[in-house]
């Protein structure tokens, strides 16, 4: 991490969360013994699950682990219950609760899209996006979007600028813009989108988005053009990534397949049959595409060529 995002985060830290000092993550899977000794788990021992309501992940390639978002119980069962996980590449648990596992300080409702970008983990939660460091997992800055007509974020999406763009899938179905310092505007409202859900950025700065409504995969610039329009291989999407040569994968939700769209080519299911294929995210280190399964509480792990 760059030591100037360090001390951003650390300034963040100080101005926002100044009455949050109890705030602490959660510890890798361990015990205390009967001596009363704390010991984390044994290395030839490997614990596979820990979800609840599986809804996005991304990766972070300096520990070379999953963030994995649970959304929790619904909140009109218990609000604040949502939590994020650390996970092996092997689909093996890290840390079941890191964010999440101490509420002191902490306001996690229902997270679904997530992003990481210099050294800070951006989180989709109903109608704000939240951001903790993510060497430490201490919130930082949350982002109201309520009053920009937000009730519903899911996917997100972070510039090289720090700009943030996130979808509403449900009504108004837009992408809303949040500027660094937290301003919220309409990015892009209404119609070509429809149920909009998965945004990413692509490798020429331009914001990639694609609906539950249909199989259109859409690139827009800055300025909310519709510059570009692929289509995946099904309709119903959730998740969409794209890697450093501009190939695009894009996971259907309603239909549980894994589209491969490679720049100028037509789409190529390279996976199908998982149930509730939620909001990828790609691990280059392990070459692999991790999939959240939603309700079925798990995630699936897809390596590619």
């Amino acid at each position: 991490m760059k030591l100037s995002a360090i001390a951003g985060a650390i300034a963040l830290t100080l101005t926002s969360w100044s009455s949050a000092q109890e705030f602490s993550a959660g510890e890798p899977l361990g015990t205390v013994n009967e001596a009363g000794e704390s010991k984390q788990m044994s290395s030839n021992v490997k614990v596979y699950g820990s979800f609840r309501f599986a809804e996005s992940c991304t990766f972070d390639p300096e520990r070379n682990l999953i963030l994995a978002m649970n959304a929790g119980v619904p909140q009109n069962m218990q609000e604040n219950d949502g939590y994020v996980s650390l996970i092996n590449p092997d689909g093996s648990v890290h840390t079941a609760k890191w964010i999440g596992d101490d509420r002191d300080g902490l306001t996690l409702n229902q997270p679904l899209g997530s992003a990481i970008h210099d050294g800070v983990l951006y989180v989709a939660d109903t109608d704000t996006v939240r951001t903790f460091n993510l060497a430490s997992g201490q919130p930082l800055m949350s982002h109201s979007v309520a009053e920009a007509g937000a009730n519903g974020l899911n996917g997100i999406a972070v510039a090289e600028d720090g700009t943030i763009y996130a979808s509403n899938t449900r009504d108004p179905q837009r992408i809303y813009r949040v500027t660094a310092n937290g301003e919220a505007s309409v990015f892009i409202d209404g119609s070509p989108l429809l149920l909009p859900n998965g945004v990413a950025m692509d490798n020429d700065g331009n914001i990639v988005v694609i609906n539950i409504g249909n199989n259109h995969v859409m690139t827009f610039n800055t300025d909310g053009e519709l510059i570009n329009t692929e289509y995946a291989a099904e309709s119903g999407n959730d998740g969409i990534v794209i890697t450093e040569d501009g190939t695009k994968y894009v996971s259907s939700v309603r239909y549980g397949s894994i589209s491969k769209i490679v720049p100028g080519e037509d789409a190529e299911v390279i996976a199908e049959g998982i149930p509730s294929a939620a909001s990828i995210c790609y691990d280059p280190v392990q070459n692999q595409i991790v999939i959240p399964m939603n309700n079925n509480n798990a995630l699936g792990f897809l390596p590619l060529d």
